[in-house]
């Protein structure tokens, strides 16, 4: 381990271990006092030396493998120094007996001498037979010393042949002294522990050991979220992480022997260029984790948006054009996560030709599909190879067709013809870019009917997607520095369009029922796969992403090979493929000039599938738990909406047949007799039926019946849990007076309730029926019953009229968990066109608990009236939308009035003051 520890320059300015045994050597006094007076000294020592290299770090952020070695450095000194202390001067022994020799190992990450501030110290005390008295008491006093420093130690304790014994049973004890390494101690000991280790317990085990670190990967990996591009990636566990750089160097030092990284190289597993990469991927990589300790003051190893900003500062990334530093550190980090990908690929298909058994490989089995004519390529154990090194050289175009011949056939791509992809990326030049042949198998893959997201990611990974499509290759690794979004935008895509190929071939038929059956009425489906991979490609420019991937539309279109018509419905999507979801979620429903203005912008059947289509798998590819039943609702809502009005040319058609059929399915429901049934039908206002689901209207109908046939006895509020929605339902029934719905959002935010969505309504008869979809402090349903009385208790104390102190709410109005990472600046945006009844009011706010009560309240104070609410959550980013009216249920179109509103409201979405979060 000389060669790590030879990264650390002046190592006598971390620790000098000479000057501490001998000022060591000189403590006096009883037992208990040197021992007292040794751990100071040492602690002193450790302090020091941590500063020390905490400033070197400062100095240079970015040197995190020369940072690892030198805690491990220093925590060497101080161990030794330790185990000589004690052995010398607490329990000196004159004359040693052959069993009593102790050895200390070095173990696991710290035997391969690399540690963060806060990484466990491993070690293995070692004895040549059963321990003696003297063994025992030094092992003991030395861990209750090194506790004493404050260092969290993992230890064993154990005779050679039980070492040996418990590392043949255990792999995860095999691999940790397989890093093993002599720290302090009898150093024949050591020596036979080595030969016995590599005699009995590696030799004729390397495929079992290989395939046994493989399988833990794999599942760490699927543990870990299964991709290397999780926008909050663990840095030391996630795939491309460090322990998948650790795998490596296992597998290589254990089938060679080899003793360093840079060995591989001679072993053939690497070359000079790939080692180069690795080490630059284990510095990067290293340095991150350093600092992430330093920064959180424990072993932390998830880099959470919470930490990336200010390490990306202390490593000194700067703002660039339309690029926060921030959004430029986590670019670097994935793109260091996928070079550890791509070595990982090398490393299996050497360990494929070595040690796999004829006919099995230790990476994923190839499809089984009838092969065609291979164009030049061959098949190597099943997967498609090079005839020779310069087979791309010959002709560049077929760093495409093997992408191409992958997906045809089904077959996998060799690791070593992935590598001389990735080598000869760089082939792909301005003639190749204008190739129809390349263009056209590149299309070919794109809009695959079989499986376009595992080639497309293969031809990622090897830097062909982004060499063929530049445009494409500056969002490779791009993040964005949101709670919304939990991939990178390469990623994101590349899974927005595996699920788009999944809905075609109907395995999204539960899900999506709509989307899969107007699949097969689209004209050209190619231009929904350019749409879906275009959608994003304009990230990080610094301007509307839309606007410029529109843009950029007109200009890649063509060059793909598509015609005019279908160049333009790309443009039209990508600069448009917001506009479902904006109109979906933010707007109500049941208004029919929203309807009316969504189908204006659209124009034709054939856009609305094509966009309903698009915004399915855009919404779905953010990320687990984004889509759910209600955004499914919302969208076909919408859609049936708007094609009701492009087939037959007004806004009004259908809309009476619909809540008629929305009636008699209530009614089946119900099986109320008639005049019951009819009473509840002239309460309800057309708008209520449009705009909630079936479900939800029998649950009100219920809850309102109940409510009046026995007025007083039962109580006015229904709750039930929305398991689909990820929520729990909360539905009021009171007389409609003002400042209700104030009230109401202001008891469920002090029940510690979050509101997602909020649907006002009153009856003909002016009674208030309000449906809250509610999640708690950790986003999911209310389920708990102690939690669902709580709620319930304080809803009720609303209805019947208590209002909550503004202060109290403000004192709660902190940021939800893990929003405090962001800033958003508020805004409120007045539209008085956007309905013909209403003024429609937008604002964009961070979220945090009470948002939506402080809005609230502002709008009861100006005595203004709140017909509908619209509540919409994009990670750390809430959209309030109300559709409000004055006091006389009329828009409000004062200029005044409107400033006053637009004011109060901002001033209601600001973050608190110091002062009102303290109160």
């Amino acid at each position: 381990m000389g060669t790590r520890f030879a990264l650390v320059p002046a190592k006598k300015a971390i620790i000098d271990r000479r000057d501490l045994a001998d000022r060591l050597a000189t403590i006096e006094g009883d037992d208990a006092a040197r021992r007292l007076a040794a751990t100071r000294l040492l602690k002193e020592a450790m302090h020091a030396g941590r500063a020390e290299i905490a400033r070197r770090f400062a100095e240079r952020p970015w040197q995190g493998t020369e940072t690892a070695a030198a805690y491990a450095f220093l925590t060497d000194q101080l161990l030794r120094l330790a185990y000589d202390f004690i052995v010398t001067s607490l329990y000196p022994l004159h004359n040693p007996t052959e069993s009593e020799r102790l050895l200390l190992m070095a173990v696991g990450g710290y035997g391969r001498g690399e540690m963060a501030l806060h990484s466990d110290v491993d070690i293995a005390f070692v004895t040549p037979w059963k321990p003696t008295p003297w063994t025992e008491q030094v092992i003991e006093s030395m861990l209750y010393l090194l506790w004493d420093l404050g260092l969290k130690v993992g230890h064993s304790s154990r005779s050679v042949s039980e070492m040996i014994a418990v590392a043949i049973a255990d792999h995860t004890v095999r691999t940790a002294l397989l890093e093993a390494r002599y720290l302090w101690g009898d150093e024949r000991l050591y020596a036979e522990c080595e030969q016995r280790f590599h005699k009995e317990v590696v030799a004729g085990t390397v495929r079992q050991f290989v395939t046994e670190k493989l399988q833990e990967r794999n599942a760490r990996h699927e543990r870990m979220g299964d991709s290397r591009y999780v926008v909050e990636p663990n840095v030391k566990e996630g795939k491309g992480g460090l322990r998948d750089l650790h795998t490596l160097f296992w597998i290589g030092k254990y089938a060679y022997k080899v003793g360093s990284v840079a060995e591989l190289v001679e072993v053939g597993l690497l070359t000079p260029d790939e080692l180069r990469q690795f080490q630059r991927a284990e510095r990067f990589l290293w340095a991150v984790r350093c600092h992430l300790h330093l920064v959180t003051n424990r072993a932390e190893e998830r880099l959470t948006f919470d930490y990336q900003r200010e390490i990306a500062t202390r490593m000194n990334y700067a703002q660039r054009p339309g690029t926060f530093p921030v959004e430029r550190f986590m670019r670097h980090y994935f793109l260091h996560a996928k070079m550890v990908g791509d070595l990982t690929g090398v490393f299996l298909a050497h360990l494929d030709e070595k040690f796999a058994r004829r006919g099995m490989r230790f990476g994923f089995p190839a499809l089984t599909r009838r092969r065609r004519k291979l164009e030049g390529f061959v098949l190597e154990r099943g997967r498609l190879a090079l005839p020779n090194d310069d087979f791309f050289h010959q002709d560049p175009v077929r760093l495409l067709q093997i992408f191409a011949l992958a997906d045809r056939d089904g077959l996998e791509i060799h690791p070593l013809a992935m590598r001389a992809a990735a080598r000869d990326a760089k082939l792909i030049d301005r003639d190749v870019r204008a190739d129809p042949r390349a263009n056209a198998l590149f299309l070919d893959v794109l809009s695959s009917p079989r499986d376009p997201e595992t080639v497309l990611r293969w031809m990622n990974e090897a830097g062909v997607f982004g060499r063929f499509v530049p445009e494409f290759g500056r969002v490779v690794a791009q993040m964005q520095f949101d709670m919304y979004h939990h991939y990178t935008v390469d990623e994101h895509t590349i899974r927005a369009i595996g699920l788009l190929a999944r809905i075609e071939r109907g395995e999204l038929k539960t899900d999506h029922p709509l989307a899969t059956s107007i699949f097969r009425s689209i004209t050209s489906r190619r231009v929904l796969y350019v749409a879906v991979l275009l959608h994003d490609i304009a990230k990080g420019r610094g301007g509307d992403h839309s606007i410029l991937g529109a843009e950029i539309a007109e200009t890649l279109c063509p060059r793909f090979g598509l015609t005019d018509a279908e160049t333009d419905a790309v443009a039209w999507l990508v600069r448009w493929h917001l506009q479902m979801s904006a109109t979906a979620f933010k707007r109500d429903l049941s208004d029919p000039k929203t309807i009316q203005d969504f189908a204006a912008h659209v124009k034709s059947l054939e856009r609305l599938r094509l966009l309903l289509i698009l915004t399915i798998v855009d919404i779905r590819a953010v990320g687990p738990g984004v889509w759910n039943s209600w955004k499914r609702q919302l969208l076909q809502e919408l859609f049936n909406s708007a094609e009701e009005v492009l087939r037959l040319g007004h806004k009004e058609t259908g809309r009476k047949e619909r809540i008629e059929t929305i009636q008699s399915d209530l009614a089946a429901r119900l099986k109320w007799d008639e005049s019951r049934f009819e009473r509840l039908v002239w309460r309800l206002p057309g708008s209520y039926w449009l705009a909630e689901p079936i479900d939800v209207i029998e649950r009100n109908a219920r809850l309102m019946d109940a409510c009046d046939r026995a007025p007083g006895a039962e109580r006015p509020i229904a709750t039930s849990v929305q398991t689909e929605r990820g929520a729990t339902l909360v539905s009021v029934y009171a007389p409609d007076r003002r400042g209700l719905f104030f009230r109401l959002t202001g008891a469920i935010s002090m029940a510690a309730g979050n509101i997602i969505d909020a649907r006002i309504h009153t009856t003909n008869d002016g009674m208030a029926i309000d449906n809250f979809l509610v999640q708690d402090a950790g986003g999911g349903p209310y389920a708990d019953r102690h939690q669902l009385k709580r709620l319930e208790e304080k809803v009720l104390r609303a209805v019947e009229g208590a209002e909550i102190p503004m202060e109290r709410l403000e004192s709660r109005a902190l940021p939800l968990p893990r929003a405090e990472a962001f800033t958003v600046h508020p805004e409120v945006f007045i539209d008085n066109n956007a309905s013909s009844r209403y003024t429609v009011v937008e604002i964009n706010a961070r979220d945090r608990a009470a948002l939506l009560s402080g809005l609230a309240r502002a709008l009861y104070d100006m005595k203004i009236v709140v017909h509908s609410a619209h509540i919409a959550t994009y990670g750390e980013r809430a959209v309030d939308v109300f559709y409000l009216t004055d006091a006389s249920r009329e828009k409000i179109t004062s200029p005044p009035k409107l400033k006053a509103l637009q004011e109060r409201l901002l001033k209601a979405a600001s973050e608190p003051t110091a002062g009102q979060k303290a109160a």
